[in-house]
């Protein structure tokens, strides 16, 4: 496994993330506890997860799985930079009570503390806005920040889903406050076929220091090879995938994609995690394996050297938006 540090802090973090948002719903907790094992044994010692994980009447129930691996011992807590998300409404599906959802110091403090209990640890290593808080000031969520960092409850602060310039925002409140680091990492939709961030997320991240982790770096499948599994009888695709598929111009951009990659004898799914590997301020990308076989393939991508021709290709068939504002000035 490959290390890097997250921005501009010291933190020594995997270049692949462990997603658990299968852990639950897709994957029980057997299998959750064996892929976890697996991912340690490979070196990765980033795993990122949220309190509303488990989704609708489990929410909650990805972090307790994850807490019960932790209770198993074997130093797994100490190997392990754990990285959660606050801001979804933990109640029961639909409207939340008052204070019970989003970034008021209030929900901050009482999600702190339910996270920790289903994680069974005393601290969470990166603490993550899994969205902007519209009706809450950057001066008292730092205030709270503030508190659990002195309380040794939070470690470091994330963002996740926001815009440029509420990255930008955030952090000079922060270093207005003074004493606060301020966001040290955002997590975003970053990958081959959806490249939006590079015009103004990505940039803000590198400007202050935030590590970047791309969430759905297969962009639901779309990127792993999902019409040659098609034409060899395997799983069809299904959801994001699926729906993409519908329209003739992604499904032969995607032709493109896998004959692109085909030539080059690799696998689509690895050479998509492969190319995020490259991209300037990428700390590494999440992947959210449902099997150990799925997480043997991801490792593979940390492998790869991407040539030169091969990244012309790809650049080719999925055009960034090139450089910013000359992207959406003229």
């Amino acid at each position: 496994m490959k290390y890097t540090q997250l921005g501009r802090t010291g933190l020594k973090v995997s270049r692949l993330v462990l997603g658990t948002m299968n852990f639950g719903p897709q994957t029980d907790e057997a299998d959750s506890h064996a892929i976890m094992d697996a991912a340690l044994d490979a070196g990765i010692n980033f795993f990122d997860t949220a309190n509303v994980y488990g989704w609708g009447e489990n929410k909650g129930r990805t972090e307790s799985i994850i807490g019960n691996w932790f209770a198993k011992g074997g130093d797994r807590r100490d190997k392990v930079v754990l990285a959660t998300k606050v801001y979804g409404n933990m109640g029961a599906d639909g409207p939340a009570w008052p204070n019970h959802d989003k970034l008021s110091a209030l929900n901050i403090r009482r999600a702190v503390d339910a996270s920790l209990k289903r994680l069974q640890t005393d601290h969470i290593d990166l603490y993550q806005f899994h969205h902007i808080d519209r009706d809450t000031p950057f001066e008292e969520i730092w205030q709270a920040v503030d508190v659990l960092v002195q309380q040794g409850k939070i470690l470091y602060v994330g963002s996740s889903n926001f815009p440029g310039y509420k990255i930008a925002q955030a952090n000079e409140i922060a270093a207005r406050r003074g004493g606060t680091i301020g966001l040290v990492s955002e997590q975003c939709l970053y990958n081959l076929a959806e490249r939006r961030a590079e015009m103004e997320v990505i940039p803000a991240a590198q400007d202050y220091g935030l590590g970047v982790i791309p969430w759905s770096p297969l962009h639901g499948g779309l990127l792993g090879g999902v019409i040659k599994k098609e034409a060899e009888g395997g799983r069809r695709s299904s959801g994001r995938a699926a729906d993409a598929l519908k329209d003739p111009a992604v499904r032969a951009q995607i032709q493109s994609y896998e004959d692109l990659v085909d030539k080059h004898g690799l696998q689509p799914g690895e050479v998509a995690l492969a190319w995020l590997l490259t991209r300037p301020g990428v700390t590494g990308p999440i992947v959210g394996p449902r099997t150990a076989e799925q997480l043997q393939s991801a490792l593979r991508a940390v492998e790869l050297e991407l040539g030169a021709e091969l990244l012309a290709g790809l650049d080719d068939v999925f055009p960034g938006p090139g450089p910013s504002p000359e992207a959406f000035a003229w």
